[in-house]
């Protein structure tokens, strides 16, 4: 499942990479008419381009593709969940993308982009079919991995040395989806073949590689079938949400739920309902208390989510700030999109670190990074890359020739090199895995067995409402108010990192408390349910 997602985002990323400057930039001066830059000295503080349509149109499609791409995993999960289950999910969006990928090709050809309304067509259509893949993709692979571990229940082992240890099924689900993060980095890295071949070659080339990479998917998914266990679909969970909100709400509830706690949720226990009629209808109330507390622990982990968008922005700005930023950049050669990369790098460094080193090191003197602490410590890793980019920005209009339209400037580049975006790439790329996997590990965890790829869509989410702001603000994010939207997101990052170790806190207790593992396995059927409750409840 890593490998399959490992060549999912290498075709993603790659192919988004160069999105910004085909659409952005025109076709460079003295260039091979494909994209790339002109040879020798007169390329060397260009960027490839190739449709020329500014800085406002290229922030509004890629800002509309990644919002795509993150929207329809929640339809993705429904449909996973309810119908065809996780891996047949992934078949399908997997044959959509290679679709795309063939598409993607056709208006990157330098005769087809020779005609400018022709290319921007196809290209869109292409975007659109790559997203629908992306949707069907994502909300599955995680989950599909996590329904592999075979630890359900804390466990004691004692080790070689003779050291007695708890294996215990939440920090296992947690390493998972370190290392599955770890691998979407690798192939976001690939990226960095993509934009320099874009500069060098033409941007044919540079969406065709993605295409190539993608093939290995078929194959690993071919050769992992009959080994994976594959959680059947097990229907709408979406009914028995209805009834329970139902449950909830009547005889005043309105009012019992701005207040919140025990005695709001359990009025819809099966437990409460039998005690208050005598009897329980199993036909009506087919479900258990256990399935209460797992919908009021899936709410408290979405209000989370409701606040990951601001940190998405902070990691790489609003709309087309970084590009524009870059543009006005001494390059000495490089690709001014190269620097994107030091995102997904600072991840493929780190990641180790934090798996295999920072948290074992808390939880051995007994102080483990609580999911709260490490969503506060990610978003002060977002703030102080937005300071670092404000400034970095304030210094580019103080030195550009054009001074406050630094961006779109021809008389030359500011002397600020393209190196200084560096911390502004890998500082938050670090915060991504405290602020990212941990609402990757609340999705699952939290969630009911027949509702996983659902609420692990809703994590994803974020990323669709973050693209959404970007795009009304598109407009916005051009010269000379390049600096304040960073300022701004310092002070909103800020502002909501000490949120979750106060108002959160409630989410720092340990899954076992709360989650029976046979459910996450996914066996609460609901006739089994039905079952049990007609004996418990009535003789």
């Amino acid at each position: 499942m890593c490998f399959i997602e490992f060549a999912e985002r290498a075709s993603y990323y790659g192919s988004k990479g160069p999105f910004n400057n085909f659409i952005n930039r025109p076709l460079p001066v003295g260039g091979n008419g494909a994209g790339a830059v002109a040879k020798g000295p007169a390329g060397l503080n260009q960027s490839a381009g190739a449709l020329g349509r500014g800085s406002v149109a290229a922030s509004a499609l890629v800002q509309m593709f990644n919002f795509l791409a993150y929207v329809i995993p929640v339809f993705g999960g429904m449909v996973s969940d309810t119908k065809w289950g996780r891996f047949k999910t992934i078949c399908v969006g997997t044959a959509i993308g290679a679709i795309a990928h063939i598409i993607l090709v056709i208006p990157a050809i330098p005769s087809v982009i020779s005609k400018p309304d022709g290319a921007l067509g196809s290209f869109i259509v292409s975007i659109l079919v790559l997203a629908f893949a992306a949707g069907f993709i994502k909300p599955c692979l995680g989950p599909l991995l996590c329904d592999q571990s075979p630890v359900k229940r804390p466990t004691l082992k004692v080790l070689s040395s003779g050291e007695k240890v708890v294996v215990d099924p939440t920090t296992t689900i947690q390493r998972y989806l370190l290392v599955f993060y770890w691998c979407i980095n690798i192939g976001a890295f690939f990226a960095i073949a993509t934009t320099y071949s874009a500069r060098l070659v033409g941007f044919w080339l540079a969406f065709l590689l993605p295409g190539i990479i993608y093939l290995l998917m078929p194959i690993v998914l071919l050769l992992a079938s009959k080994r994976l266990y594959k959680a059947p679909p097990q229907g709408s969970v979406l009914v028995e949400v209805g009834k329970v909100a139902r449950y909830l709400l009547k005889d005043g509830g309105w009012g019992r739920m701005w207040k919140g706690g025990d005695d709001f949720w359990n009025r819809a226990k099966p437990s409460y309902i039998a005690q208050q009629e005598g009897s329980l209808d199993v036909e009506k109330v087919f479900w258990d208390d256990k399935f209460v507390d797992e919908i009021r622990q899936t709410l408290a982990a979405c209000a989370v989510f409701a606040l990951i968008p601001i940190f998405t922005l902070s990691d790489g700005g609003i709309g087309n700030a970084v590009n524009s930023m870059s543009g006005a950049m001494t390059l000495n050669g490089v690709p001014n999109d190269l620097i994107d990369n030091f995102n997904p790098l600072a991840i493929i460094i780190f990641a180790p670190i934090v798996n295999f080193g920072l948290y074992p090191l808390f939880a051995r003197f007994g102080r483990p990074l609580k999911p709260m602490t490490r969503m506060c410590i990610g978003f002060l890793l977002g703030s102080v890359s937005c300071i670092t980019a404000a400034v970095v920005q304030w210094r580019i209009y103080k030195t550009s020739p054009c001074g406050y339209a630094a961006s779109t400037c021809e008389e030359g580049v500011s002397p600020v090199s393209i190196w200084w975006q560096i911390p502004i790439i890998m500082v938050p790329a670090v915060g991504e895995l405290f602020v990212n996997v941990t609402s990757y590990e609340l999705a699952y965890t939290r969630s009911p067995a027949r509702m996983k790829a659902l609420v692990y869509a809703l994590a994803l989410f974020n990323t669709a409402i973050a693209s959404a702001i970007s795009l009304a603000c598109s407009n916005a994010i051009q010269d000379p108010f390049l600096i304040w939207p960073w300022v701004a997101l310092a002070v909103c990052s800020f502002g909501c990192a000490w949120v979750f170790p106060t108002y959160f806190r409630h989410l720092n207790v340990p899954m076992e408390e709360f989650a029976d593992k046979d459910r996450m396995a996914g066996l609460d059927q609901p006739l089994a349910l039905k079952e049990k409750q007609a004996k418990e409840y009535q003789g």
